[in-house]
Order: C-alpha cells, then sequence, then structure tokens
C-alpha cells in the first residue's frame, strides 16, 4: 500500500476495518513512531538535533523555530503538519493518523493529548476505527494535562485550561476550560503589537 493512500483514506474520514490492509499498515507507521520517538526520548539532544528527529518523524522539514522539552509520544507522525514558532512541552502526545495541523505560535503544555482516532460504540465492532481531523490555529495555548478530541477545530488566539477535555470546535480568541470544555471568557488584547511597551 502507498502512503499516499492511506492518508486519503484517513483524510476522508473512512472507518478502518480491523486486522484489514489499511488497519496493517497504519501498524507498521507506528512501528516507524516508535522507533524514532524512542530515539528523541531516551538520549539528550541539541534543539537542531530535536528538529532534525521530528523532521525525521513526520516525513517533513521541521522550521527551525521549532521547540520541544521531551519526551514526546505519536503513534503515526506522518499526518502531522507543524507551523513556525510552535513549542510542546514534555509529555505531549499526538494521535496524528486522522490528520493534526498545528498553526504558528502555538503552545502545547506538559502531557496535551491530541487523538483523532475513536472507535466503534457496537462491541462487536469495537475495533475498527474512525478518523477525524484536528485543526488548531495560530498563537493558541493549550494547557497541561488538556485533551483535545477528534474532529475538533481551535480558533486564533484561543486558550484551553488545563485539565479541559476539548471535544468541540472553539472559537478564536476565547478561553475554554472544564470537562467537557465549555467558554469561559473571552480574551482580551490589552496592546497591540505596535503598542507593547515593556516600561510602561
Amino acid at each position: 500500500m502507498k502512503r499516499s493512500d492511506f492518508f486519503m483514506h484517513m483524510d476522508n474520514g473512512k472507518e478502518i476495518i480491523a486486522g484489514s490492509e489499511m488497519h496493517q499498515y497504519m501498524c507498521l507507521l507506528s512501528q516507524e513512531a516508535i522507533r524514532l520517538t524512542t530515539e528523541l526520548n531516551n538520549s539528550y539532544h541539541t534543539s537542531e538535533e530535536i528538529v532534525s528527529l521530528m523532521s525525521r518523524i513526520t516525513g517533513q522539514q521541521i522550521d527551525d523555530s521549532f521547540s520541544l522539552f521531551p519526551p514526546f509520544y505519536t503513534d503515526c507522525g506522518k499526518n502531522l503538519k507543524i507551523g513556525k514558532n510552535v513549542f510542546f512541552n514534555s509529555g505531549v502526545k499526538i494521535q496524528d493518523q486522522g490528520g493534526v495541523t498545528i498553526g504558528d505560535g502555538t503552545l502545547l503544555g506538559h502531557n496535551v493529548v491530541l487523538a483523532t482516532l475513536d472507535h466503534r460504540l457496537d462491541p462487536k465492532y469495537r475495533g475498527n476505527l474512525i478518523p477525524a481531523p484536528i485543526h488548531i490555529g495560530k498563537n493558541v495555548w493549550i494547557g497541561a494535562n488538556a485533551t483535545v478530541c477528534k474532529g475538533v477545530m481551535i480558533g486564533d488566539g484561543a486558550v484551553i485550561a488545563a485539565g479541559a477535555v476539548v471535544t468541540t470546535d472553539v472559537p478564536a480568541n476565547t478561553i475554554y476550560g472544564g470537562v467537557p470544555a465549555r467558554e469561559i471568557k473571552k480574551v482580551h488584547t490589552v496592546f497591540s503589537d505596535s503598542e507593547w511597551n515593556p516600561s510602561n
């Protein structure tokens, strides 16, 4: 099976039948991701080496502005797109088979989970997987131990509170928290970039 065929299937949100050729290919990708994340997590690496390893994990060039505090975990990696000036704190876990896009300037806190797969509810077919993408906008801050579920879009400038479980879309410039996450308040910008002066 070609990688492009697999991701076309995933990006279209089609169910993966347990034990099928598609499922077996997904398991092969997982083994590669496990090997590379083990290399990343089990010895010291410079920031340049981390960018290089993340480029291998994702299969595409990660911008030099990316930074990460290990450990980092993914069971795929090849359907993960990361923008510029993105930061992952330690323990981030990304299940990206269904597709994860992370916009410029986004910060992921300790132990954040991004999960793009669900199992069928019918016990007879519980091993089957249903994918849907996660899209995180620019300058988003996701707090420690938050979980973002499949199919969620988070707008630019939003904040996800620590420990939240996000099951619905989050509008831009809002703060969401709780289980399941709900809007707490709006994000208000005190200064525009041109007005900011630390001496004020």
